[in-house]
C-alpha cells in the first residue's frame, strides 16, 4: 500500500501537486474563517481556481481578524462561530476603516504594509463576499455595495528596449559582473541552463509558472513548439524560434552528458537546480533580478517584464493586439490593450504620417 502510495506521488505532474498543496493551504487557512464561509467557497467552486479561492480565504481571513480587534460590536467574538446576524452589524464605514487599516497592520506577529493596488485586491474579494451572502438571501442588505474601490493610478510599463534586451542576453551567456564565486558556478555548471531560461522568456512571452512547470516531453523541437499549461488548467500550444531553439538545445546536451537521468522520463523536469530538482519560481525570479540588475540597475526587472518585454517587440512587429493577446493567453483583449497602451498610441501616431491631404510635387511630376 505504501509503495502504491509513493507511485501516485511521482506520477503527478506539477500542476497537478500545486494543485493539491493550494487545496491543502485552503482547507488550513478556511478553519480560521466564519463556518458559514463555507458556503461561499462551494458556491464558487466551479468557476474559480484553487488559487483564487486561497487568495479570497486569505484576504477574509485578514478582514475577520481586523473585525474581532477594531469594531467594537466584534471584539472578542470568536471568528469561527460569527453567523449571518452579525453581519447585519457591518456597513461601509466598516469596511473602510479596514482599507485604511491595510496600510500598515500586524498579524502572525509579522507587520505588513499593502499598496492601493492591494487594497483594491482585497476589497474585491470583500465585495464578492457580501454580494454572494446578499444574492443567497443570508443577509438583508450588502454592506460592501457603497464602498467605493481605491483610484489606482497607472504606473508607466517597465520593459527591456531591444538594445538592453542584447545586453541581458550578452550578460547571462558571458556572466560578466557576478562575484568569483557565482561566476565559477556560472561557467562550469549554470550558464547554459540559465541563457535557455531567459531566451524563453524573451522569445515566447512565457509565464514564470508555465516555465517552471515544463518537462523535457512538453518540447517538440521538429515543430519548434511545446505544450504549456496555462493559468485555470487549460493546456495551449506555443511556438518559438531557431534561436529559443537552440538555447534549448544546447542546455539539454550539456545536461544529459553526464549520463544520470532517463532522457525519455515523460515527468522530467525541462529546467532543474544544482541538486537536479525542478527549479523553484522563487529560483527563476532570483535568477532575473541577478542579471537584470548587472543590465539596468535603475529598472526592477521580474519574470513578468520580460514578458511585457515580448509582447512590446511582438506588438511593434505585428500591429495586431489580437495576436498578442493570443499568444500572451489573455483571455480578455482588452488586458492586452491596456497594457500596451503606449504603444497603441505610437503606431496611430505614425500611421498619421501616411496620409497626405495633398499631391507632393515629386508625385505631381510622375502624373
Amino acid at each position: 500500500m505504501i509503495i502504491y502510495v509513493i507511485m501516485l506521488a511521482m506520477e503527478k505532474s506539477y500542476f497537478e501537486q500545486r494543485e493539491q498543496d493550494t487545496l491543502e493551504k485552503l482547507r488550513i487557512v478556511k478553519a480560521d474563517l466564519p463556518a458559514i464561509c463555507n458556503e461561499f467557497f462551494v458556491g464558487i467552486d466551479s468557476y474559480t481556481s484553487p488559487l483564487t479561492r486561497l487568495e479570497y480565504a486569505l484576504d477574509l481571513r485578514i478582514f475577520f481578524d481586523f473585525l474581532v480587534h477594531e469594531i467594537d460590536y466584534f471584539i472578542g467574538k470568536n471568528i469561527r462561530t460569527l453567523d449571518y446576524k452579525d453581519y447585519e452589524h457591518l456597513d461601509a464605514l466598516h469596511i473602510e476603516m479596514f482599507l485604511d487599516y491595510l496600510s500598515y497592520y500586524k498579524f502572525n506577529g509579522k507587520e505588513y504594509k499593502n499598496t492601493i493596488k492591494t487594497k483594491a485586491r482585497k476589497l474585491s474579494t470583500i465585495k464578492s463576499y457580501f454580494k454572494f451572502c446578499y444574492d443567497k438571501d443570508r443577509i438583508s442588505r450588502d454592506p460592501a455595495s457603497k464602498v467605493k474601490s481605491p483610484k489606482i493610478h497607472e504606473k508607466p510599463i517597465i520593459r527591456f528596449s531591444k538594445d538592453e534586451m542584447t545586453s541581458f542576453l550578452d550578460i547571462v551567456e558571458s556572466g560578466d559582473g557576478l562575484s568569483t564565486r557565482a561566476k565559477s558556478f556560472h561557467d562550469n555548471d549554470l550558464k547554459e541552463r540559465d541563457v535557455a531560461i531567459m531566451t524563453l522568456f524573451l522569445g515566447t512571452g512565457i509565464r514564470i509558472s508555465e516555465l517552471v512547470g515544463l518537462n523535457v516531453s512538453d518540447i517538440d523541437f521538429e515543430h519548434n513548439a511545446f505544450k504549456i499549461t496555462r493559468k485555470g488548467g487549460n493546456q495551449a500550444i506555443l511556438y518559438f524560434n531557431d534561436e529559443v531553439k537552440e538555447a534549448i538545445v544546447n542546455y539539454l546536451d550539456k545536461r544529459f552528458a553526464k549520463g544520470q537521468e532517463n532522457e525519455d522520463d515523460p515527468s522530467l523536469p525541462l529546467f532543474t537546480s544544482l541538486k537536479n530538482q525542478r527549479i523553484s519560481v522563487r529560483n527563476v525570479q532570483v535568477l532575473v533580478k541577478k542579471y537584470a540588475e548587472l543590465t539596468t540597475p535603475l529598472k526592477k526587472i521580474t519574470p513578468h517584464k520580460l514578458r511585457t518585454t515580448f509582447g512590446t517587440n511582438l506588438y511593434s512587429e505585428t500591429n495586431d493586439i489580437y495576436v498578442v493577446a493570443e499568444v500572451l493567453g489573455h483571455k480578455d483583449v482588452n488586458t492586452t490593450k491596456k497594457h500596451y497602451a503606449a504603444i497603441t498610441e505610437q503606431i496611430k501616431r505614425e500611421a498619421s504620417t501616411h496620409v497626405n491631404l495633398r499631391n507632393k510635387p515629386e508625385d505631381s511630376e510622375e502624373n
